[in-house]
């Protein structure tokens, strides 16, 4: 039941970043690669990238112990390397619940080099990255308002 739950959780991610890609796709391309001084010179690429990586970092190298290299700056360099890159991340997130589909809540002891185990479930580090994507999405409106865009609506709720 959970996991009936999660993926539907998931689907709202994907409506909701989808909005965002869509309305990317109304931005410049130089802009989506355009350094923002008041985002410590972060692009909305390179954000969007990592996004990306802390979907990799926490569902597959960090909890499964699986090694898989991160996305670089070639990654993020045109809107279909970004969409490129968030289907890799979908496949991360699709194979990390049906992993812990029948155990979401047991807390699971992760090793950190040079400091304690984290003792984590599967369901908070789910909603650690997905709460991180929607934490960023904002941020990615005000960097466009900044280059001179009117940002979409992008959330899960929207007309």
């Amino acid at each position: 039941m959970m996991y009936t739950t999660l993926l539907h959780q998931y689907q709202l991610v994907l409506s909701a970043r989808g909005a965002l890609l869509n309305y990317c796709e109304t931005i410049r391309p130089e802009h989506l690669a355009q350094p923002i001084p008041s985002f410590n010179n972060d692009s909305m690429g390179s954000l969007m990238r990592h996004v990306a990586n802390t979907y990799l970092g926490w569902l597959l190298n960090f909890l499964q112990q699986e090694q898989r290299p991160y996305f670089t700056e070639d990654n993020h360099k045109n809107l279909q390397a970004i969409r490129s890159m968030f289907e890799q991340v979908n496949l991360v997130a699709n194979d990390f619940l049906l992993h812990h589909k029948d155990d979401m809540t047991t807390p699971l002891s992760l090793p950190r080099e040079g400091e304690e185990a984290l003792s984590i479930t599967p369901l908070q580090l789910f909603t650690h990255t997905i709460t991180h994507e929607f934490h960023h999405k904002g941020q990615l409106a005000i960097m466009s308002r900044q280059l001179g865009y009117i940002p979409v609506d992008t959330d899960v709720i929207r007309d």
